[in-house]
C-alpha cells in the first residue's frame, strides 16, 4: 500500500457545479443542434480537464505540473 498523498485528478470532482453546467450544455448542444454528439463530448471533455485543472492548482499550489506534489508537503 501506497502512503503518499495522490495528485489531484484531471476533472473536477463528480459533485462538481461546474461540471453538471458542461454537462448541461454538451447535452443542450446537442438537442438544440447546434453541435453533432462528438463535437459536444470533445467540448465537454476539454472544458472538464481545464475546469479539473484549475481545481488541482488550488489543491496543490506550488506544485510544478499536474501529478507531483512539491517534496516535503502534504496536500490538505
Amino acid at each position: 500500500m501506497n502512503d503518499s498523498p495522490m495528485p489531484s485528478p484531471p476533472f473536477p470532482s463528480p459533485d462538481s457545479t461546474v461540471l453538471r453546467v458542461i454537462v448541461g450544455n454538451a447535452i443542450a448542444s446537442v438537442e438544440t443542434g447546434e453541435a453533432t454528439v462528438h463535437e459536444a463530448i470533445l467540448n465537454a471533455a476539454v472544458h472538464g480537464w481545464y475546469e479539473g485543472h484549475i481545481q488541482g492548482e488550488d489543491e496543490c499550489p506550488g506544485c510544478d505540473f499536474r501529478g507531483r506534489l512539491p517534496k516535503n508537503s502534504n496536500r490538505g
